[in-house]
């Protein structure tokens, strides 16, 4: 490795038993993975479900007779993965330039409209078992986007109405300032 190590431990510590030491470096593969703690978050688990569910829909397309709805639960499960791996390496904080909650919020609100509409189309038209599993995988794809869009946009609405209220009392105080000087 590059640069070589100059300054060894020469007391290297013997690691704990349950795994590494928590100023260790995670080597090779397992640095890709996402954090623990934010795979138990609210967030990690939602983009989680949301990721095993279009990829399990799309299993089910794909074995179905027609492929003509695969193409949505494969783009929602590679974004789901994108998203997934954009929140756990923090790339938001990394690339300011991006709206990172309009964009997940349109992913989610596009993706629970059309697996929505899918959903109905492949229960009702199609008598294949496989369909039928695919409609119902894409129903409870539907109920975890639908509550993914719904608590970005309640934090969303926070932080808004957050911003909303600082401005109003320094315009309230700065023309409060005003008055009193002209007094």
């Amino acid at each position: 490795m590059w640069p070589p190590d100059t300054d060894p431990d020469p007391d290297p510590e013997p690691e704990p038993a349950g795994g590494s030491r928590p100023g260790a470096a995670v080597p090779g593969l397992r640095a890709l993975l996402p954090a623990r703690a934010f795979l138990c978050s609210l967030k990690g688990r939602l983009l989680l479900a949301e990721s095993g569910l279009s990829f399990i829909t799309f299993i089910c397309y794909v074995v179905s007779s027609a492929s003509a709805f695969l193409t949505v639960p494969l783009l929602e499960f590679l974004l789901a993965l994108y998203f997934l791996f954009a929140d756990a390496m923090q790339l938001n904080d990394k690339w300011q330039g991006l709206c990172w909650p309009m964009m997940d919020f349109l992913r989610c609100v596009t993706a629970a409209l059309i697996y929505f509409v899918i959903s109905i189309t492949a229960v009702a038209k199609y008598s294949d078992g496989a369909y039928k599993a695919a409609g119902v995988f894409g129903f409870f794809a539907t109920i975890v986007f639908a509550i993914d869009f719904y608590l970005i946009f309640n934090n969303v609405a926070k932080f808004l109405k957050q911003g909303d209220t600082t401005e109003e009392n320094t315009a309230q105080r700065a023309e409060g300032a005003y008055a009193l000087h002209k007094a």
